[in-house]
């Protein structure tokens, strides 16, 4: 009896796993066909497209490395995402978040030496740069999640809205106060960053860091406070019933700020990385278009960390990859946000996926956030 109930358990285990690989392998796989198609429509070789996007992303060690540095911001600003949308919060406020943590960490990169008249060491000033972008990043993102927790303001509405003020504030910062001064220069950029605040390459000649491997770092502390502390089985469950929550006696309303305010610390951390391990400085538009896109990553990671990481990597190398690609067959680079929107699509609206594949949903239908005004 106990071998059978074994049994049964594992099979349901690999149906539950298999259901939750499953259907974002054969979103990508439709979306991919399906941007072949588009691909010979407008007179491109769709294996010739393919094999070139493949070649930009994977084909040598500097591709490698570019799809690395690529996908470490999509790492950290897709668990950005994910974090929030286990707390039943949706996080659209990535892209400020992103910036404001990015302009912070320029700043004490910068300045801070200046201020004081003399040099730190790496082990203070680094810290000191990388924390600025985690505090800015978690203030930006609490905000909202008070809002939310204390006025019930949806925070769908005010992420947004703080983005714009971010992005002008940032703006406004690169080109007036923070702009760097050379006379040479002549577009809204910060000056370069200390040696002492760079986080430095992990291979000599090649741009991928030690933010990638922080990243992955990050990816599995996530993981462990989700699902291995008490304070992760709050946020877990204020996202799938905040009254239950709150009957059980969790502080709801902390709960959700914090959440929100640990998901804008992620995306700040994201621009912090760019800053201090790749650009050493801060430039208006640098980011542009991260902070949407991990959404997207966060969907076809199906929220978990894990999956984050290798959605990050997806996305990253057709990134990546498109240059070649477009060298190769002389096919826009557009085509590769045509897939990308597919990808989302058919993750977003997986029964069309289960439909043309015939598969079963193995357990309830999960939502991710509590929809309008929840």
């Amino acid at each position: 009896m106990e071998k059978k109930d074994l049994k049964e358990k594992f099979k349901a285990l690999l149906v539950t796993v298999g259901d939750a690989v499953l259907v974002p392998l054969l979103a990508v796989f439709t979306a991919i066909i399906i941007g072949g198609i588009v691909i010979a429509i407008v007179g491109g070789d769709p294996f010739a497209a393919y094999k070139g996007l493949f070649q930009g992303a994977f084909g040598s060690v500097k591709a490698l490395s570019e799809t690395g540095v690529w996908a470490t911001p999509y790492i950290f600003a897709g668990l950005a995402v994910s974090l929030a949308f286990k707390g039943g919060l949706f996080n659209i406020g990535a892209e400020g978040q992103l910036a404001l943590g990015a302009v912070a960490s320029a700043w004490v990169g910068y300045a801070l030496p200046q201020m004081l008249g003399f040099d730190l060491p790496w082990f203070i000033h680094l810290p000191l740069a990388i924390g600025a972008g985690l505090l800015f990043g978690f203030i930006w993102g609490a905000i909202p999640g008070a809002l939310k927790a204390y006025t019930g303001a949806h925070e769908v509405i005010n992420t947004i809205m703080m983005n714009y003020i971010a992005l002008n504030w940032v703006s406004y910062l690169l080109n007036g106060p923070m702009k760097d001064k050379n006379p040479l220069n002549v577009i809204a950029r910060t000056p370069l960053i200390a040696e002492s605040a760079r986080i430095p390459p992990i291979f000599a000649g090649l741009r991928i860091h030690w933010g990638f491997v922080l990243a992955i770092v990050v990816a599995f502390i996530v993981w462990w406070v989700l699902w291995k502390t008490t304070f992760g089985f709050e946020i877990r469950t204020v996202g799938i019933n905040p009254d239950a929550a709150k009957y059980a006696g969790i502080n709801v309303k902390r709960i959700m700020t914090l959440t929100l305010g640990l998901s804008g610390m992620l995306a700040g951390l994201a621009g912090t990385v760019e800053v201090t391990a790749l650009n050493y400085r801060h430039e208006l538009g640098f980011s542009t278009g991260y902070g949407f896109d991990a959404i997207a990553i966060a969907l076809l990671g199906k929220t978990h960390p894990a999956g984050v990481v290798l959605a990050a990597i997806l996305f990253a190398a057709m990134r990546n990859g498109a240059t070649r690609m477009q060298f190769l067959t002389q096919i826009p680079v557009d085509i590769i946000s045509v897939i990308q929107a597919l990808i989302l699509l058919f993750v977003a609206a997986d029964a069309i996926v289960r439909y043309i594949y015939r598969i079963r949903r193995s357990g309830g239908k999960v939502v991710l956030t509590r929809g309008w005004g929840g």
